[in-house]
């Protein structure tokens, strides 16, 4: 089973390697680019780079469901189509700025609308199905028709956080990487389904071979296409497989994001002062004069070290 999810991450990586020029290709030849917010002054060279790049993730997402063994399929199908809802979600935001030439797109209500309904249906069919247990390390309790609500707020919170995160080069798919790929294992050691594992390296396939664009300087971001797929993925891989309470501690990171920005529009609004120079967190660091390399680095090696903790907790129960 090992040689199938490193073959599955491997062809995928292939596979988004072969597909990410022809899509970054096709962005320019529409225009499709990036409007830059007027007051993040340090991204103002990065206005006019293509955009919608999240589009290779759902691409071979679908590629990598050719892995998937066993004759009942649903929930991994449910997973790849949740994940094109969100996806799908974040192209009409990102379709309205490149129409307009704006950075406005859907608005508030409009996302949190779509991103709620969403979620309710797959809190309904986690209930109904019977899928309402869940799984933090030696702990297993069942939360009953709570898994609705609970599911919707993961899913949320998750493709919001995923999505603040992605405010620079390689930020939101490198820290997306190392939490889907240790998320993947975890899953492939602990569950006797590993169908939604081999998603998983699938996903991981698909982010490296994006990031060769995305890595500083980006000649292509993700947009909200990919932010809110990656995550409509990682929530929705969350609660299919119960252990949706890992989320906040291997996405660490993305938690810090969301919360700096709740902090500072709440704190503003109270005080009209600022606790960070610019929210999320990593616009901060930024505005404190750390090039952008070094905040993706420490991002990701924050992620790394809570996951392969995560793990080796995992691992010791």
């Amino acid at each position: 089973m090992t040689t199938k999810y490193i073959l599955c991450g491997l062809i995928c990586l292939l596979f988004s390697c072969l597909i990410s020029p022809f899509v970054l290709s096709i962005c320019k030849k529409l225009r499709a680019s990036q409007s830059i917010l007027h007051w993040v002054d340090k991204h103002a060279q990065k206005e006019g780079t293509p955009t919608m790049g999240g589009i290779i993730f759902l691409i071979v997402l679908i590629f990598s469901s050719l892995f998937l063994t066993g004759k009942n399929a649903f929930v991994e199908w449910f997973a790849i189509a949740t994940t094109f809802a969100y996806g799908l979600l974040g192209f009409l935001d990102d379709f309205l700025k490149v129409k307009f030439r704006h950075n406005a797109g859907l608005r508030p209500y409009q996302k949190i609308f779509g991103q709620v309904g969403i979620g309710l249906i797959v809190g309904f069919y986690l209930y109904f199905s019977g899928r309402t247990s869940l799984t933090f390390f030696s702990l297993n309790f069942d939360i009953g028709w709570f898994v609705v609500p609970f599911s919707l707020l993961v899913l949320v919170a998750t493709t919001n956080s995923v999505n603040l995160t992605d405010g620079l080069d390689g930020l939101a798919g490198g820290v997306s990487f190392v939490y889907i790929l240790f998320f993947g294992l975890i899953l492939a050691l602990t569950q006797e389904n590993h169908s939604l594992a081999i998603l998983c390296f699938g996903m991981c396939g698909a982010i490296l071979g994006y990031l060769g664009l995305n890595c500083f300087p980006a000649k292509i971001f993700m947009g909200d296409t990919g932010s809110l797929a990656l995550g409509g993925f990682i929530g929705v891989v969350g609660v299919l497989s119960g252990l949706e309470l890992y989320i906040p501690l291997m996405g660490v990171m993305f938690v810090l994001s969301a919360l700096s920005d709740i902090i500072q529009v709440l704190h503003f609004k109270r005080t009209h002062k600022r606790v960070f120079l610019m929210a999320p967190l990593h616009h901060h660091f930024e505005q404190k004069g750390v090039h952008e390399n070094r905040i993706v680095t420490i991002y990701i090696i924050v992620t790394t070290a809570v996951c392969l903790a995560v793990l080796m907790g995992v691992l010791a129960v």
